[in-house]
């Protein structure tokens, strides 16, 4: 019996592409509808890849099996892949427009790197072609605008609608109220100020249109936490800690909190894992080893990220020139240019309407 050769056609290139398999969905991209505008003219065939976020992390994985599935069709001649993206959101309608998901940057404790965590995880993401926004929550100890380079500049009125307008660096855009006061003034509130002056930072600043809004938390577990998950629908928080045993202890409050208030742990950050010797390159686990894998067993997430103390991090975060943006090709870019890749694919899985991140609970 002679078998009939496979006709190019529409039917055929979707068959092909069928057996590409999202690992995160597991479920094959025809059948997700990320395959868009299939054309055909002659031998050569052209089609749209649409996947939920720019930042991806198997975006050229899937571009070269689309290629390699699609040309190996009898009488395909050349295979034209154009990969675009749709950020997905869980909500219909969000209480800040325009704004697809808001994601808490968290600690629960001071001192541990989150800030730095959160401006090279926002640089790294807005580096992928995604629309980014950075708010800085911290409204009694603000260091965003210093790491983001922006100390010292003020942001302008929207007259119109009565909205600042945030200001930008890095392809980032920000607003902290460090950059509403002088640097050397104290903020001496009381926790309803705090919470006031937190839902305006969040609403009365003409964002536009973001696929990732970053919130760079206060250490604690207080008004501003609290405030801004009865404000706004937070998509996650990413917690940051280091290894030590006191780290993980506010941390974990900080896990528990935000499971009290239904938002999910997107996953954890374990920074200073290790320090890097400047001379010999040597790394020392000087603040223990594993704390946040143990942590992560014990809620049931995953370290998404191992950043070490790295002399180099430090000394960009202190310029103002975060090392994902000064020195994008580095070891240590790639670190948080990976986790930016995870903190997407987790949105993405969050904000699915078929698999969804449940919210966290201390294993028994």
């Amino acid at each position: 019996m002679v078998t009939e050769p496979t006709r190019l056609n529409e039917d055929a290139v979707l068959k092909a592409l069928s057996t590409i398999i999202d690992p995160d969905f597991n479920k094959d991209i025809v059948t997700l509808g990320f395959v868009k505008a299939v054309s055909i003219d002659g031998g050569h065939v052209a089609f749209t890849i649409e996947l939920t976020t720019p930042a991806c992390p198997v975006k050229e994985e899937f571009r070269r099996k689309a290629e390699a599935a699609v040309s190996a069709i009898a009488g395909v001649e050349s295979v034209d892949v154009t990969m675009t993206s749709k950020t997905t959101s869980a909500q219909q309608k969000t209480a800040i427009p325009g704004v697809a998901n808001i994601i808490a940057i968290a600690s629960g404790k001071g001192g541990v790197g989150k800030s730095t965590t959160a401006v090279n995880l926002a640089i790294a993401m807005a580096q992928t072609g995604a629309r980014v926004g950075l708010l800085d929550a911290d409204i009694y100890g603000p260091s965003v605008p210093r790491l983001m380079g922006l100390a010292g500049e003020q942001p302008k009125m929207y007259a119109e609608v009565n909205q600042l307008i945030p200001l930008e660096n890095y392809g980032v855009k920000m607003i902290s109220m460090g950059n509403l006061i002088e640097e050397k003034q104290a903020v001496i509130w009381r926790g309803p100020m705090v919470a006031s002056a937190l839902g305006q930072l969040l609403t009365d600043v003409a964002w536009g249109e973001l696929d990732y809004l970053f919130v760079d938390m206060p250490p604690g577990t207080g008004d501003v936490q609290l405030s801004l998950t009865q404000k706004v629908p937070v998509t996650g928080s990413v917690m940051v800690t280091t290894p030590q045993d006191i780290a993980l202890l506010d941390c974990r409050k900080g896990i528990e909190m935000f499971r009290q208030t239904r938002t999910p742990t997107l996953g954890i950050v374990e920074n200073m894992s290790q320090f890097i010797c400047p001379h010999c390159g040597e790394a020392s686990p000087i603040f223990a080893e594993g704390g946040a894998q143990r942590l992560g067993e014990e809620y049931n997430t995953e370290v998404l990220a191992h950043i070490p103390l790295d002399i180099r991090i430090r000394e960009n975060s202190d310029q103002g020139t975060p090392i994902v943006a000064a020195n994008p090709d580095s070891e240590q870019a790639a670190i948080y240019q990976e986790l930016a890749g995870s903190v997407a694919r987790k949105v993405s899985i969050a904000n699915s309407r078929k698999i969804e991140i449940p919210i966290v609970q201390a294993n028994a």
